[in-house]
């Protein structure tokens, strides 16, 4: 009998439907992390996650200001280039009247009335 006392005993714990692990040389696995740690970790997660949608819009932001600064400079030149067709067409008409000017004017001298 006083073999059977020097052997340490290894008490089974339970499990929680009762039954009861006959592998008594591997210790119980516990939850390692707790909750709140887990909770933090999000925090870090959902942290990034934010600043990388801030960064994303901040993107599109200059994306959209960069799309209007190149209509402005669009607009910008096709207005110069109709204002720059009217002027001609102006110029021509212009000629055209002083043409008929000097015309009318030549029929009336004297060297071809004559």
């Amino acid at each position: 009998m006083e073999s059977s006392e020097s052997i340490p005993v290894i008490p089974l714990a339970s499990s929680s439907n009762g039954r009861v692990s006959s592998k008594s040389w591997k210790p119980l696995k516990s939850a390692t992390v707790p909750q709140i740690e887990k909770l933090g970790g999000q925090d870090g997660k959902d942290k990034k996650a934010l600043s990388i949608k801030k960064l994303e819009v901040e993107l599109k932001e200059e994306k959209k200001q960069e799309v209007m600064r190149r209509k402005e400079v669009t607009m910008e030149r096709k207005k110069a280039a109709e204002e720059r067709q009217r002027l001609e067409e102006d110029k021509a008409k212009m000629g055209a009247r002083k043409a008929a000017r000097l015309r009318r004017k030549a029929g009336r001298s004297k060297k071809v009335n004559g």
